[in-house]
């Protein structure tokens, strides 16, 4: 015979249930929570410095800086390799792009690829992973064992962020059996390289208007010059790729105040629509049970050194925002300035949350105990960017010029394995604006040393065959 239940433990058994209700299904079990829900929200091409909450007065990014107000901001935050299709290989495998052959933006598909991915590994952790908008992997979308997500919808390229915002939305408004992890992947404010080429933008969701009198033009950045003593193959490149890619090569510098106007524009135009996405998650009731991630797959020159597009190791490409928020548990409203790499830090931070296990060999380090200020004895002294001077090519093809940056909390050395000057070293905290090649100083001989050393030791560590420049830098 079953005892029945008394009216007390009736009462008990429902305020679990209504508790379970308000926080999205986080008290499964008593004394057990649900693992969260995990959100990462991509844009293409956003430099760092381009949000409101970052202080930059000439655009007004309201979504993200209300993220920001949740969650902490990593204001050293760099991209793994500043172009599209290397970064992401990078996010989604912890694994730096060479390792994987990804040398530049390519049109060939990896079926086998090198590495477990990050779908695939927290949807071996029991999630529903489901991917939205703009893909630009190696990886061939239908091949779901590898990628790990059960759908990628809306992969395509230009004019289609309201819809992924949309579709984005419906996703929240469905019911989940189990903890989601969830990509949307915006595109803009990427169509900057199709203002740059003077293509009509009205094509894409409306445009961006006119551009307006001179007078109301943001003003030319303060270090918008090329930098004294800057490595030659840059703008060797440049040069080369003038008629096709960097049209600021003939630039006035009204045209780039335009530019600089119209990447503004298209930031704002960007953030609106995660702003849809953050109401929808919000209105699901599910906010307070879910992780959103906030990250850029690389920055754009942003009219800096007389530079529009990526490639460049200089801050304004290689340097993007990474956002982590989780209401309730991350500090609210922090900037952290521990050093970030947006691309190896990613999975393991994903893994963290999810209660996944790190595949062996990735790279990165979880942030989630620095944003939620527990104590991190130890962080890391550098973080790594690599770049290759190569067009559209074949995965695996490596022929053409590249470079490779160390970030210290200091200093950044970029350097390049062609060129007559082929070593760049700037000291961020007196120079943030990256305008003097301080390589050459008598007095920094240790510490351009020390940055060598640890670009070799990087080297080896991945086993990438680049090309050290300077003395001391054997690999043995």
């Amino acid at each position: 015979m079953h005892r029945m239940t008394t009216r007390r433990e009736f009462l008990k058994a429902s305020a679990l249930t209504l508790a379970a209700l308000a926080t999205g299904g986080r008290a499964v079990t008593a004394g057990r929570e649900r693992r969260p829900n995990i959100v990462y929200i991509m844009t293409d091409q956003q430099f760092g410095g381009a949000m409101s909450c970052a202080g930059n007065p000439y655009l007004h990014t309201p979504a993200l800086d209300r993220l920001a107000a949740l969650g902490v901001r990593f204001e050293k935050a760099y991209c793994s390799f500043p172009l599209c299709v290397p970064s992401r290989v990078s996010m989604f495998s912890s694994r730096m792009p060479h390792e994987a052959g990804v040398y530049v933006n390519c049109n060939v598909s990896q079926e086998a690829f090198p590495f477990v991915t990050l779908g695939r590994v927290v949807a071996d952790a029991a999630y529903d992973c489901h991917y939205i908008g703009k893909w630009h992997l190696t990886i061939p979308t239908s091949c779901t064992k590898v990628h790990g997500f059960s759908e990628v919808v809306l992969g395509g390229g230009h004019g289609h962020d309201a819809e992924r915002a949309e579709r984005a939305a419906r996703f929240f408004r469905d019911s989940h059996d189990r903890p989601f992890f969830l990509v949307v992947s915006l595109l803009n404010p990427h169509d900057c390289c199709q203002l740059a080429r003077g293509e009509d933008l009205t094509r894409f969701e409306g445009g961006i208007g006119p551009t307006p009198p001179e007078a109301e033009l943001p003003p030319l950045p303060d270090n918008f010059e090329i930098p004294e003593g800057e490595p030659d193959q840059l703008r060797a490149w440049q040069q080369e790729n003038s008629a096709r890619v960097y049209r600021s090569h003939f630039w006035d510098e009204t045209q780039f105040r335009e530019y600089l106007w119209g990447y503004y524009r298209l930031v704002e135009k960007v953030d609106a629509e995660v702003g849809k996405v953050l109401k929808a998650l919000h209105e699901s009731g599910q906010e307070e049970n879910t992780v959103v991630i906030f990250s850029s797959d690389h920055g754009d020159g942003h009219s800096r050194h007389r530079w529009n597009q990526k490639w460049s190791l200089y801050d304004e490409s290689a340097r993007v925002p990474f956002i982590v928020a989780w209401k309730g548990r991350t500090l609210a409203g922090r900037v952290d300035r521990h050093l970030v790499s947006s691309g190896l830090d990613l999975l393991p931070t994903i893994c963290d949350y999810a209660g996944a296990k790190v595949p062996d060999g990735c790279l990165g380090r979880s942030v989630r105990r620095l944003a939620e200020g527990r104590v991190q004895a130890a962080w890391r002294e550098y973080v790594v960017s690599e770049t290759s001077f190569g067009n559209w090519a074949e995965v695996g093809n490596a022929d053409f010029p590249k470079a490779r940056m160390v970030r210290t909390n200091r200093y950044k050395y970029i350097a390049y394995d062609k060129g007559q000057r082929r070593e760049q070293l700037i000291d961020m905290e007196a120079d943030p604006g990256e305008m003097e090649n301080v390589a050459d100083r008598a007095e920094l001989a240790n510490v351009l040393q020390q940055h060598r050393d640890y670009l070799a030791q990087w080297c080896r560590r991945t086993e990438d065959d680049f090309d050290l420049p300077g003395d001391g830098m054997a690999r043995s």
